[in-house]
């Protein structure tokens, strides 16, 4: 009686399977290693393109920078410039200079004791910044001692 599945009968030879299945075997090898090749050569594109693509991302950063980098230092020569020929800066280089030169003669010119009377005689026309004064520097005097 003859097999439902396959047709065959159990006593008949079957020939022609394994070469069949060899057959499909040699194809399937054949097929994987088309595949592993064919993923080999997208993944070596693939990464070809991403080295590409990072080289010309770094250029323009690099060239952004550049450019940043110009553009500050341009900016800084010219405000550079721009305070070498304010009046602010020179009328203010000339204050400092008179001041210094005015209380370097007050201390030549004055001994200890004129100094404190001159001091006590602010104090006296000016008590309220002068009380002002006075806790501010002791607040200062006070921190810098705890810490």
């Amino acid at each position: 009686m003859a097999n439902p599945t396959t047709g065959y009968r159990g006593n008949e030879p079957r020939t022609g399977g394994s070469a069949h299945i060899e057959n499909a075997a040699d194809k399937a090898r054949d097929a994987a290693r088309s595949a592993v090749e064919t993923a080999r050569d997208t993944a070596s594109g693939v990464a070809d393109r991403a080295k590409d693509m990072a080289g010309q991302v770094a250029d323009r950063a690099r060239d952004a920078a550049g450019t940043v980098a110009n553009t500050a230092r341009n900016w800084a020569s010219g405000a550079v410039d721009a305070v070498k020929q304010s009046d602010v800066v020179n009328k203010a280089e000339d204050y400092v200079s008179d001041a210094w030169e005015t209380g370097s003669r007050y201390f030549h010119e004055h001994n200890l004791k004129d100094m404190a009377d001159d001091v006590a005689g602010v104090i006296r026309r000016n008590p309220i910044p002068a009380l002002l004064v006075g806790v501010g520097l002791g607040f200062i005097l006070a921190r810098s001692l705890r810490s």
